[in-house]
């Protein structure tokens, strides 16, 4: 096993294997802006990890990684136009540098790619591994179209809002996890096991990137703080505080989720008191530990060993505290 800084330069260095200068260079150069601002890499690394969990070398498990960062890459372009976000990784986004034309073309090519990469693999692990990706695939469809729904609805209920965060984000993280198992050909129990580890992480990831989107640091972050509150997001903040606020505080919230005011940063504090004060904030830091938990609960039924248990529970744990 290798620590979590070893697998994303492993990553790193099989990307910039990968990367090559073709024409046009309008379709390829957006492809390769992205894919070199970097970032956490958090699920492909999951995959050289949990390949390497369960007994083979990460290096089989490099072109299944790069699958995955490639189409999270995808995803996130899209995700960018549809938002109009002006930051993605501290830097502009794709859509912003070129043209939105632009970006929608190269972040197709970009899932076409991915799908590429499960080639390097004999048959039957390739079967496996594309079944996996077109469901899950279509999943992070599905759950986007349910984010971009209920910016407009009033009525989004938590458990509306935990399947989408479940199909929109965590899917993803456990099919790379799986992925993993997959390559190594670990059986049948383990690769749905690893699974439920990462989609209970990938929620908690979820839901601390909502947090963070609300109270994280601008400099760490990477993206614009405050993002989901001017977009008129119904996060779990959002919602929790509608379930604990006083009257006032719920109609103020209200009328401020239901306008695009010229002042974002005065609703941005508005909103953020009120999430604060409503108890919002804290009960969206316990639901990120209870899914974190939720999460190790499924280590002691995986056929690995302590070793193997304790480096995934220090990956969960470490995910929870962060700050990015």
């Amino acid at each position: 096993m290798h620590a979590v800084s070893q697998y994303q330069e492993f990553l790193s260095e099989y990307l910039q294997s990968q990367l090559e200068v073709k024409e046009p260079r309008n379709l390829y150069e957006p492809i390769h802006y992205i894919l070199g601002l970097g970032g956490k890499r958090i699920r492909p690394v999951l995959t050289l990890m949990s390949a390497e969990i369960f007994g083979v070398s990460y290096r089989k498990a490099l072109s299944a990684a790069l699958a995955v960062e490639v189409f999270h890459n995808f995803s996130l372009v899209h995700d960018d136009i549809m938002d109009d976000a002006p930051l993605r990784r501290g830097s502009v986004t794709v859509h912003e540098k070129w043209d939105t034309n632009t970006a929608i073309l190269s972040g197709d090519a970009m899932l076409i790619l991915a799908y590429q990469y499960f080639e390097n693999y004999k048959p039957a692990i390739f079967r496996k591994l594309a079944k996996l990706f077109s469901r899950t695939a279509l999943q992070v469809c599905e759950g986007q179209q349910m984010d971009v729904d209920f910016e407009v609805r009033q009525d989004v209920t938590i458990l509306e809002y935990l399947k989408m965060i479940e199909y929109k984000t965590a899917v993803l993280v456990a099919a790379a996890m799986k992925m993993g198992a997959i390559v190594a050909k670990s059986p049948k129990k383990n690769g749905n096991l690893i699974y439920d580890f990462g989609l209970n992480l990938g929620l908690a990831f979820q839901l601390q990137d909502d947090y963070l989107d609300a109270f994280g640091d601008p400099k760490t972050f990477g993206k614009q703080v405050g993002g989901d509150i001017i977009e008129n997001k119904k996060t779990y903040l959002y919602l929790k505080a509608m379930e604990f606020a006083g009257e006032a505080d719920k109609q103020k919230l209200a009328d401020l989720f239901s306008t695009q005011l010229e002042n974002n940063s005065s609703k941005i504090t508005q909103a953020k008191a009120i999430f604060v004060n409503s108890g919002a904030a804290t009960a969206t830091q316990k639901a990120i530990e209870e899914y974190t938990f939720k999460a190790f609960e499924t280590l002691e039924k995986m056929s690995i060993g302590d070793k193997e248990k304790q480096i995934l529970k220090s990956f969960g744990e470490n995910l929870m505290g962060r700050k990015v």
